[in-house]
């Protein structure tokens, strides 16, 4: 099973049930525990070390977020990522992006622009270290300084509010390395624009960033789909 590999990362300023939600929960979006995967109350508390209790508030917890889902006679196990799932979170996800480059281009400090350039050539690194985690870790860096250049606090609200189901399917994109290189590209094009203020430029790089996300998971979800001889 995934949930031999998961380590609590105990936080003394967080109440345990929080501990056990967020290990869990980055358990799922890092692929640790897969799509399908029972999680049995039992074995994840002797896993983790802890009683049944704060794993049943966490499954409950995953669940209203969509990361958990509830089958009757079986129990929890991990929501499987579907296309609709996926396109659903992708299409809001697609014009708010777009959004924050076009506002970004008109709004954004020198002291942005400075961050911005030094994490598109962190992520160059990180992609050169071929470790998931650190991938994603920096394309989430970029785009948080797009959404902060915004200066819209509202906007930046619903960003993060989605950030979490993004992190699964942009980790899953992440996982095809064949992809890299396009990301790195793409990243520099949406920055080009930013700092040429070319709204429009920018609006359809972040776009077609997007669908490109969109169409690479898609081939996974089919690939994963597909029975097995």
């Amino acid at each position: 099973m995934g949930s031999e590999n998961l380590q609590v990362s105990m936080d003394e300023f967080l109440p345990l049930r929080d501990v056990v939600f967020n290990t869990l929960r980055r358990g799922i979006l890092t692929g640790e525990l897969k799509p399908g995967e029972r999680l049995m109350e039992i074995h994840l508390a002797n896993r983790l070390g802890v009683s049944r209790t704060p794993i049943r508030e966490a499954i409950r917890k995953l669940e209203l977020e969509g990361l958990v889902k509830m089958i009757p006679r079986r129990g929890a196990e991990v929501a499987q990522i579907t296309e609709k799932s996926m396109k659903d979170v992708l299409e809001v996800r697609r014009a708010l992006d777009a959004l924050c480059a076009e506002l970004a281009c008109e709004r954004i400090t020198e002291e942005e622009k400075e961050r911005l350039k030094e994490s598109c050539t962190e992520f160059e690194r990180a992609v050169k270290t071929k470790d998931l985690t650190t991938i994603a870790k920096a394309d989430v860096a970029i785009h948080d300084i797009i959404v902060e250049a915004t200066g819209n606090q509202r906007l930046v609200q619903l960003v993060n509010n989605l950030g979490e189901q993004m992190y699964r399917y942009r980790f899953e994109y992440i996982k095809d390395e064949s992809q890299h290189e396009h990301l790195v590209e793409e990243h520099r094009i949406i920055y080009d624009s930013i700092i040429k203020k070319d709204c429009t430029a920018a609006a359809q790089a972040a776009r077609i960033h997007i669908d490109n996300q969109e169409k690479a998971v898609m081939k996974q979800i089919r690939l994963d789909n597909t029975p097995k001889k």
